[in-house]
């Protein structure tokens, strides 16, 4: 144990140290990319989310979280397109039973706006949707993080949240079916309904994804 304490501290103090990373993609997956700065490649873990903002890029900037594992002191660095996913990451692991991978693996399943509105909209059934989280989590999500939330963004009337996230749900359905690979079909429809919140149609927001993608 003794031999443990000096590395966690270490590891403490590393975290705050390192906000972004730039530099070359010298590999990439949906999963994790390789970014090549000063010489140095980062393994740096990613949702997919943050890979349909960086799939065709060269170059990039990835706001970083640094995590340790304390059972056995193994480090991780974890990567993201916007600031705003990185704070909706780092809200999502302060939250009992939801770890480092349980909060990528929301991310990949819903925007981080998705995950706001849900939280906000108190849409548990959001949540259960994505793979390894049941009631009890979904449960504890909202409970700790709408008031944090709520302050943090304003408040998200309960009707749009809902219906927000099951016509995106029934329209990602139906474009995966179209043989729509399903990345680009969630960037063309966060696109659609950044641009028409009020689109209150599955077809008419199928026909403007199919647009768009087009």
């Amino acid at each position: 144990m003794r031999g443990r304490r000096p590395a966690a501290h270490i590891h403490r103090n590393f975290r705050t140290m390192i906000t972004f990373l730039a530099g070359a993609i010298a590999f990439k997956s949906p999963t994790h990319l390789v970014v090549e700065t000063g010489g140095i490649g980062y393994h740096i873990n990613i949702s997919l989310h943050t890979y349909a903002k960086v799939e065709k890029l060269e170059s990039v900037k990835l706001f970083t979280y640094y995590h340790v594992n304390q059972q056995d002191y193994i480090p991780a660095l974890f990567g993201f397109a916007e600031e705003f996913e990185k704070m909706i990451f780092v809200h999502l692991i302060s939250v009992s039973g939801v770890s480092v991978n349980s909060a990528r693996v929301i991310l990949s399943s819903m925007s981080p706006e998705e995950v706001r509105g849900a939280v906000v909209g108190e849409n548990e059934a959001a949540f259960r949707k994505v793979k390894g989280i049941g009631i009890k989590t979904a449960k504890q999500i909202i409970l700790d993080l709408k008031d944090k939330l709520v302050k943090e963004g304003g408040d998200v009337p309960v009707e749009f949240s809902v219906q927000n996230n099951t016509k995106r749900e029934e329209a990602l359905s139906a474009l995966v079916a179209l043989q729509i690979p399903k990345i680009q079909a969630q960037k063309a429809l966060n696109h659609v309904l950044k641009e028409n919140p009020a689109t209150d149609s599955v077809e008419v927001l199928i026909k403007m994804a199919l647009k768009h993608l087009g």
